[in-house]
């Protein structure tokens, strides 16, 4: 069960006392903001409940966001861009999934049906927001020494991801870094994960349709037997593959849907798979089309399958950038001292953060969301997720941490 934050942050010799602390009645606000969201998911490119959300509270803070152009979320700078030195974005994604609310013991449990906000998007919101009223009022006293840019994402659960469009509403213009947390509930809340280089992996979705003329299953040899093809583009594909790339990039290839067929005695004209395909390494990524659409042509031909391919590209790997990573492990401890930093490993899911790193350097943070001494496991994408809410003042003063440290350091653009 969720619990909210009593944690407190002081400084100490090693960790000197940093402005951009969260306020008691702040903190209280924000807990119940997430739950307010979680209670009213919306999927990707629907999130307009969301979005009016976050816009009410940070113009009644004095900001002024912008929806994107696609109609759902916003960008918001807090202080006056001068258009010289790079400003530093924080970046949440707002979207949930389409997946029924398991949870029973929580009065904040989704009340939309087949909807919820299992992978922490509600957090990752609430944590962005309360930076950005807390940067604000720094601001506000003349503390904050160069403005940030707070972005809130539609649509990440969508391949390609909506950071596409925010892409294409200008979000990073005037940007020279860009960070983001994602819930980890394999890290305590007060922690956070870091890892320099590949973070996540690179994530593709791959349908196929084969075309058979039917016939009796008491003649398979006369016709295409298609149920056998498709049967073996789900086996071989990944072990053909295997032999083909390089072990070290590793690709996976996992399947979500086999479907053929509607009797027992005939054999089909037709047959769908679909799946996902995810890779560690980027150069694999890039690779992997041509060596998958070649493979699956060879498999389906040797049982007189017709194949018809659909390969669509979501996301690169999420790659963290070294100096900014060391920023973010500086601004985690000058907030919970060093030992609230461990190391992460790299994981197979996608993230579309990857793509605002083929423009500005940047890193994401796992943020730890398990209650510490808690036996109570709940993965990501599970009905049943939840989160120790103390995870959002920690991530809160995390970010305005690397905020307060990086515009110390700015540089002019150019």
């Amino acid at each position: 069960m969720s619990r909210e934050s009593q944690t407190a942050l002081p400084g100490t010799p090693d960790r000197p006392e940093l402005p951009g602390k969260l306020p008691d009645h702040l903190r209280a606000e924000l807990i119940a903001f997430r739950r307010d969201l979680h209670m009213h998911p919306e999927l990707g490119h629907q999130e307009f409940r969301t979005t009016a959300a976050i816009k009410a509270r940070l113009e009644k803070a004095g900001l002024h966001p912008r929806v994107l152009k696609s109609g759902t979320g916003l960008v918001c700078d807090v202080g006056t861009w001068d258009g010289g030195r790079p400003m530093l974005a924080l970046r949440a994604d707002i979207d949930a999934l389409p997946i029924p609310d398991a949870k029973t013991h929580v009065a904040y449990r989704s009340t939309v049906p087949d909807r919820a906000h299992a992978c922490g998007h509600d957090v990752h919101t609430a944590v962005v927001l309360g930076a950005g009223l807390v940067l604000a009022e720094l601001d506000r006293e003349g503390l904050l020494p160069r403005p940030v840019r707070l972005l809130f994402q539609p649509a990440e659960e969508v391949l390609p991801g909506g950071a596409t469009d925010a892409i294409a509403s200008e979000v990073l213009d005037g940007v020279g870094k860009i960070i983001a947390v994602h819930c980890d509930p394999r890290v305590d809340a007060g922690k956070i994960g870091l890892r320099t280089g590949p973070v996540t992996s690179a994530c593709d979705r791959l349908e196929i349709t084969l075309e058979g003329p039917g016939g009796h299953t008491a003649r398979p040899h006369l016709t295409t037997d298609l149920v056998t093809a498709a049967a073996r583009v789900a086996v071989d594909l990944p072990a053909v593959l295997s032999r083909r790339m390089d072990a070290r990039s590793g690709m996976s290839i996992t399947w979500g849907r086999i479907e053929a067929g509607h009797a027992c005695n005939v054999i089909p004209m037709h047959a769908e798979l679909s799946g996902t395909i995810r890779c560690l390494d980027i150069n694999a990524w890039h690779e992997a089309p041509d060596q998958i659409h070649a493979a699956i042509d060879e498999i389906a031909g040797i049982y007189r399958a017709k194949s018809e391919i659909t390969y669509v590209r979501g996301v690169p790997p999420v790659v963290n950038d070294p100096v900014v990573t060391e920023l973010l492990r500086e601004s985690m401890a000058a907030r919970l001292g060093k030992d609230s930093v461990e190391d992460t490993e790299q994981s197979l899911g996608g993230e579309d953060f990857s793509w605002y790193l083929e423009h500005v350097p940047g890193a994401m943070a796992r943020l730890g969301v398990h209650t510490p001494g808690s036996s109570t496991k709940r993965d990501l994408h599970r009905g049943d997720f939840d989160v120790d809410e103390a995870a959002i003042g920690v991530g809160v003063e995390f970010f305005t941490a690397a905020a307060l440290l990086d515009g110390r350091r700015a540089r002019p653009l150019g």
